[in-house]
């Protein structure tokens, strides 16, 4: 038999402001504790087994999921984003099983098409005066969506995990968001994570799409540095291949480190203690440099003008939210294909219908359009 102290005494290595299981602050319905497992690791578990989790593989990331072998999904980015998170994590004594599982659940809510789905949706969602935003569509998958459990709706996840969800932060997700109470330390970890996790695996798949070259990242300062490290360990005698894949490792490694030696800096320069302290502060404590954060916006803004914005991707993406659009509209029209009891009231019937088609794949929307709505994709 395992002993459940042992458990318990896994966290006893943490830092003084990290997350702690044994100091949780509980789920909204009461269950026993598990012995052999902490808290935040039954999240985990709860996220990697639902059904909204295993949706992430047919999802967009940048390219649309299914064209082609290697290019990342949903699901993979999400993975890539944990392994970066539980790696910062235990460098910094943080709580390994918080990042992990906000990590795994932190894209549950997005559309199909990625971040043009989102777009889609939002816009029709306003036109009754409502909205669509990923983040929130995630807490609404864990919290009422996922239909696990026999007392109640949803995964029952910890709070700890609800708040790194909701306070999911990057770029590109609730930038200028501004939280009464800021998040924990593995939340921002995970924030952080998300942005390293993207910005490297989309540098990887724009290259093996031939849409950028190796030679559109020379002058900038982040892809000199990680060429340097490479060129002193390897020489200059690999393959194409293996040098953006080393070089993408490389850039990684950079990020990772600059972050956890800011992060460490701040929490001394602040006086960071307690897990409290952290969410007092107003600005995040895990921070990247000044330095390196100027050097991720330069490859940030290239990927944006020449990858995420560039004719091959939009194309897709811009089919794509038209058939969201004409498929939201047919089943407005027919409620009742999708929902046993149509409410009368039209918002309602709004939020369950962008339910359904958020939670659909990229490849589950194109056959449900072709079949309903009578048009055939090109994709």
């Amino acid at each position: 038999m395992s002993d459940p102290s042992a458990c318990m005494n896994r966290e006893s290595n943490l830092v003084s402001y990290a997350a702690r299981s044994t100091a949780t602050k509980g789920r909204k319905h009461e269950q026993e504790v598990d012995d052999l497992r902490l808290p935040f690791q039954r999240d985990k578990d709860r996220i990697i087994h639902c059904k909204a989790f295993r949706r992430l593989d047919g999802k967009t990331q940048v390219f649309i999921a299914g064209s082609g072998d290697h290019f990342r999904t949903r699901l993979t980015h999400t993975l890539e984003v944990a392994q970066i998170g539980r790696d910062i994590a235990r460098r910094m004594c943080l709580n390994e099983d918080l990042c992990e599982a906000i990590a795994l659940a932190h894209d549950l809510g997005h559309p199909p098409f990625g971040h043009g789905g989102e777009e889609a949706l939002n816009e029709i969602m306003q036109e009754a005066g409502l909205k669509f935003e990923h983040n929130e569509q995630s807490r609404r998958i864990v919290e009422k969506l996922e239909k696990s459990y026999p007392y109640y709706d949803g995964l029952n996840l910890t709070y700890e995990v609800l708040d790194g969800l909701i306070k999911h932060q990057s770029a590109f997700d609730q930038a200028d968001m501004e939280f009464e109470v800021s998040a924990h330390l593995e939340a921002q970890v995970v924030n952080i994570s998300d942005e390293i996790a993207y910005i490297n695996h989309d540098i990887d798949d724009g290259l093996r799409s031939g849409i950028l070259k190796i030679s559109d990242f020379n002058d900038f300062e982040l892809w000199k540095l990680a060429k340097e490290r490479v060129f002193e360990k390897y020489g200059n005698d690999v393959t194409a291949e293996v040098f953006i894949s080393r070089i993408v490792s490389h850039i990684i490694s950079l990020m990772i480190e600059d972050f956890c030696s800011q992060t460490a800096k701040n929490v001394r320069e602040y006086g960071i203690e307690s897990i409290e302290d952290i969410m007092a502060e107003k600005n995040p404590i895990g921070q990247f440099s000044s330095d390196m954060a100027g050097k991720i916006r330069e490859v940030r803004k290239f990927l944006y003008d020449r990858l995420y914005m560039g004719p091959e991707v939009t194309k897709f993406i811009s089919e794509g939210q038209t058939m969201i659009r004409e498929l939201f509209e047919y089943y407005m029209s027919v409620p009742e294909e999708i929902i046993d009891l149509v409410p009368e009231d039209k918002k309602e019937r709004m939020i369950l219908v962008k339910d359904y088609i958020a939670g659909m794949t990229d490849r589950f929307l194109q056959n449900e359009h072709g079949k309903l709505v009578g048009k055939k994709s090109k994709l």
